[in-house]
């Protein structure tokens, strides 16, 4: 049986994908570590939706944590790698693009900011639009510093988006009332 812990990370360093090692309060680290976190709770999410018997949304959110994955392993690359690895794609974001085309097209106009919460699922997703952002910021924060894949920051943008729509779309679903901010 092959053990899960290493010691290797015991002095505060962790291994890129391609060898270097860096420390764990790396931007690169922080950026992938936030989109980590974010593939968790949209795993919660899915399984939160799979509950309400929302299975195509169950469908979209599978692809979008393989997605994630990707993302990660963008992130996680040293500058010494020189092997392939899965990418994100232009035709990716525009997927994202369409769920959210598709997604709107059935709610009413945009009347304002909606405060969280209802029902789990919509709370979910505003966990996950919240994490997304911060994802996006420590992946800015890593582009600083380091080579990132332009379209990555794109993905991850439209992405929070998606969980903005996504809540609002459950929302109707579900049949909760929108709660907007200010009204």
């Amino acid at each position: 049986m092959s053990r899960i812990y290493t010691r290797s990370g015991d002095r505060g360093t962790t291994s890129l994908i391609g060898g270097t090692r860096v420390s764990k309060c790396d931007a690169r680290v922080e950026a992938y570590g936030t989109v980590d976190e974010l593939g968790a709770h949209v795993a919660l999410l899915t399984d939160f939706v799979a509950e309400n018997d929302l299975q195509e949304i169950v469908t979209m959110l599978d692809r979008i944590a393989v997605e994630l994955m990707t993302v990660e392993a963008q992130l996680a690359l040293s500058e010494e790698f020189n092997g392939t690895i899965g990418t994100i794609s232009s035709e990716q974001v525009e997927w994202l693009e369409q769920q959210i085309d598709d997604m709107s097209a059935d709610l009413p106009p945009f009347k304002g900011f909606t405060i969280p919460g209802g029902h789990r699922v919509i709370s979910q997703c505003h966990v996950c639009r919240t994490v997304c952002r911060r994802a996006e910021r420590r992946i800015l924060t890593a582009a600083e510093q380091y080579d990132v894949d332009e379209i990555v920051i794109r993905y991850v943008n439209r992405l929070s988006d998606l969980f903005y729509t996504l809540s609002r779309h459950c929302g109707k679903r579900l049949g909760v009332e929108e709660k907007i901010w200010g009204k």
